[in-house]
C-alpha cells in the first residue's frame, strides 16, 4: 500500500470510501470469463492463419491478431498489478506465460519499467515512459536532444502514429535487451520463454506462407498491435502536467494532477482494458479493472471536495492533447532548425 495510505491523510480518507463500496475485492468471474475469451480470439486466429494458407486473407489475420495481442498485452498488465491473484507467485508465472511465451514482451522488464512510472508519474528523471529516447517529452529535452531525437523531435507530432506501427517490434527489442540488465530475475526462465515465442511465431509465418507474404503478415501483425498498445496508454499521460528535480506532491495528488481519464462507455472500457480510467487505476493499481468505472464517481466527488484538479475528456480530444504537447515539446527543435 502507498505511503500516503497514512491515517489522516487525503488518500487514507479516499481509500477507506473505496474500500467501503467494495471496490478493491477480487473478481475471480469477471477475469475466468475474459482469460478464456482471449485465449479463445488466441486460438482462433492461429487456427484461421493455419486454415487459410497462402492467401492474401492472411493480412486479415494479421490485423485481428494485432487486436489479441493488445488484449493479452492488457492481461499480463492486470497480472502484474496483482488484480487477479493475491500472491505473487501466481500473478508473476501468468505474467511470464503471457507476455514472454505469449506475446514476446518480457514481463519482468515491463514490470521493472512500469512500477518505475507509477512511483512517480510524469516526472521528467524518475518516469522512464517520460525520459527523451526518440521523442522527446519537454521543450528542456529538446534543447539537449542531440542525432536522431533532434532530428525527429522537430516532427514528432506528425512522425507519432507512424512511429506506433514500430512499437511492436520495439517491445520485443527492449525484452531482450533487458536480459542483461542485474534487476532482471529468473533471466534464464524469461530468456527461454521469450525465444521459444519468436522460434514458434517465425516457423509458423516462413513455413506457412511464402516469404513476401510472410513478412508482410509480419509487419501488419507488429504494426497493429504497437499502434493498439499506443492507443491504449498515450492518452493517459502525454500532456498532462510534468515534474522535475525535487518536485513530489503527495500521492493522491501526484497521481490525479499527472493522469488523464478518457469518456466512454463500456465498449471504450473493453477496447482499452479499463485504463481509460488511468486516474483511478494510479490511485488503486491492484484494483480490479471492472471496477474502476464504479471508482471514477467516488474519486471524481472527492477531488471535488478537496479542490484538485480532475481531468476527463473523450478520446479523440485526448489524442489531440497529446499530440499539441508533442507539438510543443518540440518547438525548440524547428527554431533552431530555422535559424
Amino acid at each position: 500500500m502507498p505511503r500516503a495510505r497514512q491515517s489522516g491523510s487525503d488518500f487514507a480518507r479516499l481509500y477507506t470510501r473505496i474500500e467501503a463500496a467494495g471496490l478493491m475485492r477480487r473478481r475471480p468471474g469477471h477475469y475466468t470469463l475474459r482469460l478464456t475469451l482471449v485465449g479463445l480470439a488466441f486460438a482462433a486466429g492461429w487456427a484461421a492463419f493455419l486454415a487459410l494458407g497462402e492467401s492474401r486473407w492472411q493480412l486479415a489475420v494479421a490485423c485481428f491478431l494485432g487486436l489479441v495481442f493488445g488484449q493479452l498485452a492488457l492481461v499480463a498488465h492486470d497480472l502484474a498489478h496483482r488484480q487477479i491473484f493475491t500472491r505473487r507467485g501466481p500473478s508473476e508465472t501468468g505474467g511470464r506465460i503471457v507476455g514472454n511465451l505469449g506475446i514476446g514482451m518480457s514481463y519482468g522488464w515491463w514490470m521493472n519499467k512500469h512500477t518505475r512510472h507509477h512511483a512517480n508519474p510524469n516526472h521528467e528523471e524518475l518516469d522512464p515512459d517520460v525520459q527523451p529516447d526518440i521523442l522527446v517529452w519537454s521543450q528542456q529535452q529538446a534543447r539537449a536532444a542531440k542525432g536522431l531525437p533532434r532530428f525527429v523531435g522537430r516532427h514528432q507530432a506528425g512522425l507519432f502514429f507512424p512511429l506506433l506501427t514500430l512499437e511492436g517490434f520495439n517491445l520485443h527489442v527492449s525484452s531482450v535487451r533487458a536480459l542483461r540488465e542485474p534487476h532482471m530475475k529468473r533471466r534464464r526462465l524469461e530468456g527461454a520463454l521469450l525465444f521459444t515465442h519468436f522460434a514458434a511465431y517465425l516457423a509458423a509465418l516462413f513455413l506457412v506462407l511464402p516469404p513476401g507474404l510472410a513478412l508482410a503478415f509480419l509487419f501488419v501483425h507488429q504494426a497493429v498491435f504497437g499502434v493498439y498498445l499506443g492507443s491504449i496508454f498515450a492518452p493517459n499521460h502525454k500532456g498532462m502536467p510534468t515534474l522535475t528535480g525535487q518536485e513530489r506532491p503527495d500521492f493522491l495528488r501526484r497521481q490525479v494532477l499527472t493522469s488523464r481519464n478518457v469518456r466512454g462507455g463500456y465498449l471504450t472500457d473493453l477496447m482499452l482494458g479499463g485504463l481509460n480510467h488511468q486516474i483511478e487505476h494510479h490511485l488503486f493499481p491492484s484494483m480490479p479493472s471492472p471496477h474502476l468505472r464504479r471508482a471514477r464517481v467516488i474519486v471524481r466527488e472527492y477531488c471535488a471536495e478537496l479542490g484538485v484538479p480532475y481531468h476527463e475528456t473523450g478520446l479523440i480530444d485526448s489524442w489531440r492533447e497529446a499530440l499539441a504537447h508533442l507539438r510543443e515539446a518540440g518547438a525548440p527543435l524547428r527554431e533552431t532548425g530555422r535559424g
